[in-house]
């Protein structure tokens, strides 16, 4: 064989052994797409134990596991109102084996209220479905003579000084359902931020404050025994577990709407074979007729959005809260 056959098929051995490779590492991630889940996925909750967010993920967590066949496991990274966890998902390698089971608020206000910027929650995520609504009441003391909203209004304007209302803490869901109702009215009413809606809640009944807005499933509690009055939901349509309760609209705030939202996420870019598999089993888990009831039961109702169409309702929720939080000057 001559020097020049030779080096001729050196060259092809190289060349051939080169596309084996790379067709062995196309071939590789996409096999590894195809079998997923082959491990124990990690859904990233931004709130402590306990809390309503941790206990309907845990729940949801569940269900999702038994439609995936493989475990799902909480983790709890609570702080920054849910954007430590977030933050946490959205640097995470996008392999599909780290969620987010993710509020509403930590996509639409905390990134607009904290001056600091983790991740931009509009092009930071990839959108897997939402799973719940819930709605959050206004909710008065038995002390305060106002039986409506309208008479809270009234009551406030006649005296600037006297009405108060307490929130989870300053940028909160139920802080902003409270700046809403008074950027709505005209009206003047001081905040009360507290660590937590438990402390909040007590100085209501006790009448330190006058009222507070809460999630229904929670504050449904303090209707139910009388420790507190409920004067309106903040959603369209009233709430399933508060039946006699109106809506704020019905009460006379026109264009109230404030309906919260827990969903799944991933990091972005996370792959369409990986994407379609737990879209699928995230519409089949909430589908489950125990998981429904578990929810229903808790004030919550099933939302159907669709990832294209969650991604939709940030864009105009966090538009709508950053016209808020500016005229408010909320920011922190």
């Amino acid at each position: 064989m001559s020097k020049k056959v030779a080096q001729h098929t050196r060259t092809l051995a190289a060349s051939l052994a080169g596309a084996l490779v790379m067709a062995t590492a196309l071939t590789v991630p996409a096999q590894a797409q195809t079998n997923w889940p082959e491990r124990p996925i990690k859904l990233i909750v931004g709130y402590p134990p306990g809390g309503p967010v941790d206990v309907t993920g845990r729940t949801f967590a569940r269900f999702l596991s038994e439609q995936l066949k493989q475990s799902v496991v909480i983790e709890n990274r609570a702080g920054a109102s849910g954007m430590l966890g977030a933050d946490a998902t959205a640097k995470a390698t996008p392999d599909g084996y780290t969620l987010n089971f993710i509020a509403s608020p930590t996509m639409t206000i905390s990134p607009i209220v904290q001056r600091t910027k983790l991740f931009d929650p509009r092009q930071d995520f990839t959108m897997l479905g939402s799973v719940v609504n819930y709605t959050n009441v206004l909710l008065i003391g038995p002390q305060i003579p106002a039986k409506t909203v309208a008479e809270l209004v009234a009551f406030a304007k006649a005296n600037p000084d006297k009405v108060s209302f307490g929130s989870a803490g300053f940028g909160g869901s139920n802080h902003l359902s409270a700046e809403l109702l008074v950027q709505s009215t005209n009206a003047t009413m001081l905040h009360v931020p507290y660590k937590g809606n438990s402390p909040a809640m007590m100085d209501v009944i006790s009448g330190k404050i006058t009222f507070m807005f809460d999630i229904t499933s929670t504050g449904k509690v303090f209707v139910d025994s009388g420790q507190a009055r409920a004067l309106a939901v903040t959603s369209k349509q009233r709430n399933p577990s508060l039946p006699n309760v109106p809506t704020m609209i019905e009460a006379g705030i026109a264009d109230y709407e404030v309906v919260g939202w827990l969903a799944v996420a991933g990091p972005k870019n996370l792959p369409a074979a990986v994407v379609s598999k737990l879209s699928s089993a995230l519409e089949l888990a909430k589908q489950d007729p125990a998981f429904r009831k578990t929810v229903e039961d808790g004030g919550y109702t099933i939302d159907q959005a669709s990832p294209k169409e969650l991604h939709a309702r940030i864009l105009s929720e966090y538009a709508m809260w950053e016209r808020v939080i500016t005229k408010g000057n909320l920011q922190q």
